[in-house]
């Protein structure tokens, strides 16, 4: 094959990628996809999104990487949301979907950023394609009785300094307080998943 025959090849190949359309994410106010998968510690057994709900008043599910550089800009914001709201009633939980990130990479990299909430692994990416993730980060509020009440960017800036509009937090905060949640979906950014 000749150069530019080569480059025409790669461009549509490109082309075609890009254009592919992202999955859809279910509705807000529509119930959560149910899950249960395996701590990509290594812990025995898997832990339900049901089992998750029915502790307190909510779950927060975020689509993590090790690798992405956007979701590692988040990782300390991650953490001090785990901690700021386990004494709220409100769980934080990891799933890493991603097809070149092993368990074992993931358990890694949450012990040396200190992500001391749960972190699930999603081999086949099925819990993404159920939830419509595409990005990492990319999170998810699911309230008490198992409806999703926010879809979207934990906040406005991959820079924590300039972070104004703290959109994630802010939707915890209603669920909290039994409000409703002021703006229910943002946009999510960040690294694409990595598919099987």
């Amino acid at each position: 094959m000749n150069v530019s025959r080569k480059g025409t090849v790669l461009a549509l190949f490109a082309a075609a990628a890009l254009a592919a359309p992202a999955l859809a994410a279910p509705s807000v106010g529509a119930s959560a996809p149910e899950f249960a998968l395996p701590a990509a510690s290594g812990a025995t057994g898997t832990l339900a999104l049901k089992d998750l709900a029915a502790k307190g008043k909510g779950v927060v599910v975020i689509f993590v990487s090790t690798r992405c550089p956007f979701s590692n800009a988040y990782n300390t914001r991650m953490a001090a949301l785990a901690k700021q709201y386990a004494g709220k009633g409100v769980a934080v939980v990891g799933i890493n979907s991603n097809k070149n990130e092993p368990a074992s990479e993931v358990a890694e990299h949450a012990k040396k950023h200190d992500l001391a909430f749960p972190i699930l692994k999603d081999g086949e990416n099925k819990v993404a394609d159920a939830y419509g993730a595409n990005h990492t980060p990319e999170a998810y509020l699911i309230d008490a009785k198992g409806a999703l009440v926010y879809h979207g960017r934990i906040d406005e800036s991959e820079d924590e300094k300039g972070a104004h509009s703290h959109d994630l937090a802010n939707a915890i905060d209603a669920l909290v307080a039994g409000k409703p949640v002021p703006v229910a979906e943002t946009k999510a950014f960040g690294c694409s998943i990595k598919r099987v």
